[in-house]
């Protein structure tokens, strides 16, 4: 078929297709959706697994299905687990939601069979802290610093402009449509577990708005709560009401992350709540904002552990530090915002020098493109500076990183650090089926000759071809599946719109 055939039966595939709704965890918001990722993937139209059938225009019907195989067949297989190992070629065969083998040469004979080849089949990347909310303020900030430093050229500023001027006016509707547009921005990037910081929660239609928007999405997620503005607030103790409704089950795609930012008055009772319920404890740790202080006190107390994760991590003291290590606790780097942004020195040493495995996140769109493709380049690239540093002084220099190491951080380590580590991060049988195929046979990577390398040095979001979120393919072939994207960049424009002209704001194009 040529490719403007299969582009239109595509089209007409995903417009007819029956809307549903990916989890059973509330009513959506149907009227920005044509119909949802998981109908547009046919999922529950499966019935007996078919006998193997080779690959169509569109994916197998009813992929990610109960019972439904699915062979992932002769592609470059890049588990992240050692005790899985790599293969290539390699086979990932697939049952339902999850992984059930991982091999070379693998046979299934009532799976459906999706052709790797040319492909790098591994796990989908995961990004421990984003603000999603903040979607339709993409490069508005991309020349900003995080605060004012009384220079005129920096009066634009991210907490003057961002979280003064423009978060405080949000509607429901504004949460939604940047939240909903920035998660498929990322799954047509391989994104596929995200930790959404969402600093917006100024009435529960708030909080509810970004978790619908996070559901109807289609991957996995953690939510992330944190403070709001305004009378209507509700932080920390709404959190009571948005667990038990929301997250209830751990058989969902979706968690929760209780927010406990030590710069914001109340910050004691937030941290007890969020252990009350059992909850992650997720804040940033920025010396600009003179948490320092604070931070130590915190750690000489004891009340650091495990189920901390310390964003940003710059400008702590050695003591902070040990601490925090040895509490157990998980460092998110957001390495291109915090040399960009003016956080500090991003600590990716500091955490290896003390056994503390990083991940990477990508921070705020406003700023910085959130593909992990520039946030792996970029920790791999800075660490290595210094370390060759000096290493051309004559000094001794650390272990430098590598590819795979950077990969380990943008997958594994994130799972880990999220505590999804046992459903996701690596393609390993028994977890879920997040995985993505980048084309490796594309002019900006072939011919391939080392595979974490050209992941790490070579490819960016152009290179992701398909993306299974627990089996069920949210992008297939280059095409994300399932959403209307005209319409919803429609709607995400009139949201811009709103914002910049409810809060002042110039919308000049070529702002100096």
């Amino acid at each position: 078929m040529c490719k403007l055939c299969e582009e239109a039966a595509a089209r007409a595939a995903a417009e007819s297709a029956t809307e549903t709704s990916p989890e059973p965890v509330g009513a959506t918001r149907r009227d920005l959706l044509v119909t949802t990722v998981a109908a547009g993937a046919g999922i529950g139209l499966a019935g007996t697994p078919a006998a193997a059938q080779p690959e169509t225009d569109g994916p197998p019907d009813g992929m990610g299905g109960a019972g439904r195989r699915v062979l992932i067949k002769g592609g470059y297989v890049l588990s992240m687990d050692p005790t899985v190992g790599d293969f290539a070629p390699g086979d990932v065969l697939l049952e339902g939601a999850r992984i059930v083998a991982v091999g070379p040469s693998l046979e299934a004979a009532d799976a459906a069979v999706i052709d790797a080849s040319g492909m790098i089949v591994m796990p989908g990347f995961i990004d421990t802290h984003h603000h999603q909310f903040e979607t339709a303020l993409r490069s508005f900030l991309a020349d900003g610093i995080l605060v004012n430093d009384a220079r005129p050229a920096n009066a634009i500023n991210y907490y003057d402009t961002v979280l003064q001027t423009f978060a405080p006016i949000y509607r429901p509707q504004d949460v939604y449509i940047n939240e909903l547009y920035g998660s498929l921005a990322q799954i047509d990037a391989g994104v596929t577990t995200v930790m959404d910081v969402s600093q917006i929660h100024h009435s529960p239609e708030h909080s509810d708005a970004a978790i619908e928007a996070l559901r109807d999405a289609g991957r996995r997620a953690v939510f992330g709560y944190f403070e709001g503005w305004g009378e209507r607030a509700r932080y920390p103790q709404d959190a009571r009401r948005i667990k038990e409704r929301w997250f209830a089950s751990d058989d969902q795609l979706l968690s929760m992350v209780m927010g406990g930012e030590i710069y914001i008055p109340g910050w004691e009772a937030a941290w007890a709540l969020g252990r009350e319920l059992g909850l992650p404890i997720a804040l940033h740790v920025v010396g600009t904002f003179g948490m320092q202080p604070t931070f130590d006190e915190l750690g000489a107390a004891g009340m650091f552990g495990d189920d901390n994760i310390f964003i940003h991590m710059t400008g702590m003291s050695e003591a902070g530090w040990r601490w925090a290590a040895d509490a157990g606790a998980h460092v998110s780097l957001s390495v291109p915002i915090e040399m960009q942004m003016r956080h500090g020195t991003p600590p990716t040493q500091t955490a290896l020098d003390l056994g503390m495995q990083p991940s990477l996140s990508t921070d705020v769109e406003c700023t910085m493109t959130a593909d992990m493709f520039t946030q792996m380049r970029s920790v791999m690239t800075l660490q290595r500076m210094f370390a060759n540093a000096k290493a051309l002084a004559g000094e001794d220099y650390p272990t430098l990183l590598t590819s795979r190491d950077a990969i380990r951080f943008a997958t594994i380590e994130g799972a880990r650090g999220l505590k999804l580590d046992g459903k996701t991060g690596s393609l390993t049988p028994g977890k879920e089926a997040d995985i993505v195929l980048l084309d490796a046979r594309a002019i900006n990577v072939a011919p391939l000759n080392h595979v974490p390398g050209a992941v790490v040095t070579l490819m960016e979001r152009s290179n992701v071809d398909t993306v299974l979120v627990a089996g069920v393919p949210r992008k297939w072939r280059g095409r994300l599946l399932g959403h209307d994207l005209d319409r919803l960049r429609g709607e995400l424009e009139a949201s811009r719109d709103w914002l910049f002209e409810t809060a002042g704001v110039e919308r000049d194009l070529f702002r100096a």
